[in-house]
């Protein structure tokens, strides 16, 4: 896992994967929030808007309750 934060945009980005790959689909976990996934449907990464506002509140989710990729 690698994290990185662009603090001239506010941006966190979560990497859960070493992987050079390119995101297939983009979908938002909740406002300012987005997972991207690859074409085997797996989660390569969150991106995190307004980073600095978020951090100081508790962000959870149900992965569970994302709609599949591919669907």
């Amino acid at each position: 896992m690698k994290v990185e934060y662009d603090s001239e945009h506010d941006l966190l980005y979560i990497y859960f994967s070493k992987s050079t790959k390119k995101p297939l689909k983009t979908i938002t976990i909740m406002p300012g929030i987005f997972a991207d996934f690859d074409k085997d449907n797996k989660i390569l990464g969150l991106e995190i808007l307004d980073a600095s506002e978020l951090i100081d509140n508790k962000i959870e989710f149900d992965i569970s309750k994302i709609e599949q990729v591919g669907n």
